[in-house]
């Protein structure tokens, strides 16, 4: 769900329980409100112990392999070659 969606189910479930008096008869409003809160609150915690775990992965770098100049290369080719001496 994400750390945003969670924050936005937190949010919208205060505004139904605490700001809005609105009467369906067969649907508590204040209800909805509380599921929705604890529904982001779920989200939020899960989504928060999935980064704290993703974090302890230990990542090795590649190895880094120098990159030749384009002198060093005609210089280790003619080396090679046998047409530079020393």
């Amino acid at each position: 769900m994400g750390i945003g969606g969670s924050i936005f189910l937190i949010a919208l479930g205060a505004i139904f329980t605490f700001a809005v008096d609105f009467d369906l008869g067969w649907l508590d409003i204040n209800v909805v409100g509380w599921v929705l809160m604890i529904a982001g609150l779920a989200g939020l915690l899960l989504t928060l112990w999935f980064w704290q775990s993703r974090r302890r992965t230990i990542v090795t770098p590649e190895r880094v392999v120098p990159v030749q100049t384009q002198r060093e290369r005609v210089v280790e080719e003619r080396r090679e070659a046998g047409r530079l001496y020393e």
